[in-house]
C-alpha cells in the first residue's frame, strides 16, 4: 500500500491551497472534488512542481454512497491515507423557507455525512499503522447559532463538535485531529452561497495563510484553530450565554444577507 494526504473539495479555494501546501511537504495526494478538469490541472501542476505523485478522484460528496465509492476507488488503486483533509463544504444563506429543502439536503450531505462517513472508513486503517491524521475544516459560524445561515452554521458547529471529540478519543494512539475554523476567506464559497454580504464581517482573507495557520497548528497537535486575530477573539472572548440573547445579537448581524438583490447560483464545486 502507497500512503498519500486526501484532501475533498480540492479544484477551487482552501481545498486546493491544502493541496499545494501539502505537495511542497513532499505528500503525495489524492484529491476529491466534482471537477475532472479542474483537478486534473491542478495535479498536473503538481506533479511538475513537486515530484510528488497525484490521484484524481471525481466524485459528487452529496451523493448517499460517496465514502464508499471514494474508498473503493483507493482500495483499487492500491493507497491508504495517512492524513484525511475534509475540506468540502458549501453553505445556504435567506430566510430558511425561502431555501430549498433539496439544497439545504445536500448541504448536510457534503459539509457533514460525507466528512463523518469518510473519517469513519478511514481512520480504522491510521490506527492499525499506529499514525495519522484528520484535518476538518469549520469556521467561526461554528461558535454561535447564525440566524439566516441556520443549517450552515449547525452544520459547521457539529463539525468542530465532532472534531474535538475524536480529539480527546485519539490522544495517545497515534491519530491527531484538528479542526480548522476560518472567517471569511476569499473562495468561490461566496459565489456558491450567492451573496459577498456573507462576509458577515465584513473583511476576508485569502487562503494560502489560512492553510499555512493550520498545517502548523497540525504539526503542535492543537485541537482546533481560528486564524486571524480579529477571529480569535471574536471565538475566545465573546460571550455564548445566554444563547437566546447571543443568538438575538448575532441576527442583527446577518441579517444583511437578506438583500433582494440577492441570487443563488448552483455552484460546480463545494468548497469551503
Amino acid at each position: 500500500m502507497h500512503s498519500a494526504a486526501l484532501v475533498t473539495g480540492a479544484s477551487s479555494g482552501l481545498g486546493a491551497e491544502f493541496a499545494v501546501q501539502l505537495a511542497a511537504r513532499g505528500h503525495d495526494l489524492v484529491l476529491v472534488a466534482r471537477s475532472e478538469d479542474r483537478l486534473t490541472a491542478l495535479a498536473e501542476n503538481l506533479i511538475a512542481e513537486h515530484g510528488v505523485r497525484v490521484h484524481v478522484l471525481v466524485q459528487d460528496l452529496a451523493a448517499p454512497d460517496a465514502a464508499q465509492r471514494v474508498t473503493d476507488r483507493l482500495a483499487a488503486r492500491g493507497l491508504a491515507v495517512d492524513l484525511l483533509v475534509n475540506n468540502a463544504g458549501f453553505g445556504t444563506c435567506g430566510h430558511f423557507e425561502d431555501i430549498a429543502t433539496a439544497r439545504d439536503h445536500d448541504q448536510l450531505m457534503v459539509n457533514v455525512v460525507a466528512l463523518v462517513d469518510l473519517t469513519h472508513r478511514l481512520l480504522p486503517g491510521m490506527l492499525a499503522r499506529g499514525t495519522g491524521a484528520v484535518v476538518n475544516v469549520a469556521s467561526t459560524a461554528a461558535f454561535q447559532p447564525s440566524p439566516y445561515f441556520a443549517v450552515y452554521s449547525a452544520s459547521k458547529t457539529f463539525v468542530l463538535n465532532f472534531g474535538l471529540a475524536l480529539r480527546q478519543e485519539y490522544r495517545g494512539r497515534g491519530i491527531r485531529v484538528l479542526t480548522l475554523c476560518p472567517g471569511p476567506v476569499d473562495t468561490p464559497f461566496f459565489d456558491a452561497i450567492g451573496t459577498r454580504e456573507a462576509a458577515v464581517n465584513g473583511s476576508m482573507t485569502t487562503p494560502e495563510p489560512v492553510v499555512r495557520a493550520a498545517l502548523r497548528a497540525l504539526d503542535r497537535d492543537r485541537g482546533y484553530v481560528t486564524p486571524g486575530l480579529a477571529n480569535a477573539l471574536s471565538a475566545h472572548l465573546l460571550p455564548r450565554r445566554p444563547r437566546t440573547l447571543v443568538t438575538a445579537l448575532a441576527e442583527r448581524v446577518t441579517r444583511k444577507v437578506l438583500s433582494p438583490a440577492r441570487t443563488v447560483p448552483q455552484p460546480k464545486e463545494y468548497a469551503a
